[in-house]
Parts: C-alpha cells; sequence; structure tokens
C-alpha cells in the first residue's frame, strides 16, 4: 500500500494569456515509513504541490490517492474531503500556527476533539505524545513560554494527533539553526519509521537533507529525483 500516489498533477492559475502553470503534470510516490524531502526554489510550486497534496486547494488534473483511496481523480471523488483531510493528513505549518491561549497539551488534544475524541482521552493522548516527543514536562506551558524547538515539537505532535498516514511538513526547519534544525529532521525521520507515516518535508536548505530516504527537486513545475547515495 503506498502512502501517496500522484500521478499527472497539474495546477494551473489564470485562464487564456493570463494562464501561468504552476505544476506541470507531476508524478510523486511515497511509500509508509519514508522520509521524503522536497527542494526547489522560489516559485518553483513547492508550496502549491503541498497544497494539493494536502487537499486545500483543488488541483486542474490528475489523481491523487492516499492510503490507496483515490481522492482526485481530474475531480473531486466525492469524498467529504475536510475530513478525510482531518483523519488522514497531518500538516506541520512553518509558522507553527498554535493556538496561543492554550496549552502545549491542549494545543494538540483540540486537533483530536474536533475529529470527535472525547476530551478526557484527547488530553490522555496528547501527553503521551509530548512524552514521545520528549517535552512531557512543558504539557502546561503556553506557547509563548517555549522555545522554537519546543513549539515546533508540539506542532508536530498535533500532526501525529489523528494518527495519519501521510504528515506534510513546510519549511519545519526554517526558523531553527543548523543543530536544531538537523534535530527536528531527526525527529521526523524517528515518526516516519516507529509511527509507519509518510513523512514529506518542504526545505530550501541542502544541509538538512543527509537525513531523507529520498530527495525531490521542483523546478519551474516539474519533479525529478535525485539518484539514490
Amino acid at each position: 500500500m503506498e502512502a501517496l500516489r500522484v500521478i499527472g498533477l497539474r495546477k494551473v492559475y489564470g485562464s487564456s494569456a493570463l494562464a501561468v502553470t504552476a505544476l506541470a503534470g507531476i508524478d510523486l510516490s511515497v511509500q509508509p515509513g519514508e522520509l521524503a524531502a522536497l527542494l526547489g526554489p522560489s516559485g518553483s510550486g513547492k508550496s502549491t504541490l503541498l497544497l494539493c497534496i494536502s487537499l486545500i486547494l483543488e488541483p486542474s488534473a490528475g489523481t491523487i490517492s492516499v492510503n490507496d483511496q483515490v481522492i482526485y481523480d481530474n475531480a473531486w471523488t466525492g469524498l467529504d474531503v475536510r475530513r478525510f483531510r482531518r483523519e488522514h493528513i497531518g500538516f506541520i505549518f512553518q509558522g507553527h500556527n498554535l493556538i496561543p491561549f492554550l496549552t502545549a497539551r491542549d494545543n494538540i488534544a483540540l486537533a483530536m476533539t474536533l475529529n470527535g475524541t472525547g476530551d478526557r482521552d484527547a488530553r490522555k493522548r496528547a501527553l503521551e505524545l509530548l512524552e514521545y516527543l520528549e517535552i512531557g514536562a512543558r504539557a502546561e506551558a503556553l506557547p509563548a513560554s517555549l522555545s522554537g524547538g519546543e513549539q515546533q515539537r508540539v506542532a508536530i505532535g498535533r500532526a501525529l494527533a489523528n494518527e495519519p498516514p501521510l504528515i506534510l511538513a513546510d519549511e519545519p526547519t526554517a526558523s531553527l539553526d543548523t543543530d536544531r534544525g538537523m534535530k527536528v529532521i531527526e525527529l521526523l525521520r524517528r515518526v516516519a519509521r516507529e509511527r509507519k507515516s509518510a513523512v514529506i518535508a518542504v526545505t530550501h536548505d541542502e544541509r538538512m537533507i543527509a537525513g531523507f530516504d529520498s530527495i525531490y527537486r521542483l523546478k519551474d513545475g516539474r519533479l525529478e529525483k535525485d539518484p539514490p547515495r
């Protein structure tokens, strides 16, 4: 079973003479437990691809399957896209996007309660995730009192909350120094291996790619995979 399968994915903004092709026929396959890097210069289409894969942005053409379930086939296939996204896709935002008046634990628990988990069970699992991410002692801290690395771990915990088969990370190391950034990549690798989730991380930093299983480069809307190292 493939965690993610993308075939011939296209995204065109505008029409006629004003049309701009952001994605020009993307093929991509990521397996459970795989940590994949997505690199490319500004304007190459990285954000557009991530938004299409996360089912936030509707493509113009192509096919998207998650866990062998077809979600988009030149049109949405009729599933409840919002619910499917909540249940099957975790998203780690570049700016963390933590709710400032909720504790670290409650930021994670909220993702579960929105998905129907009872409050008590959600808070218990949130604490377990914080312990797994090695910041259990910070469970009752508000985001403003957390370091950048701690905030990133809470964001990762929130992405893991509903045990999704696919996790997408948008520049997860952008606000961190090299040492802390590498620790985040190591953590994402551990998550992929132990949780059997496919993890795709967008990065512009070549120093971070050593820990990835596969490396994809996007340029002018086209995707190429680096040869095995």
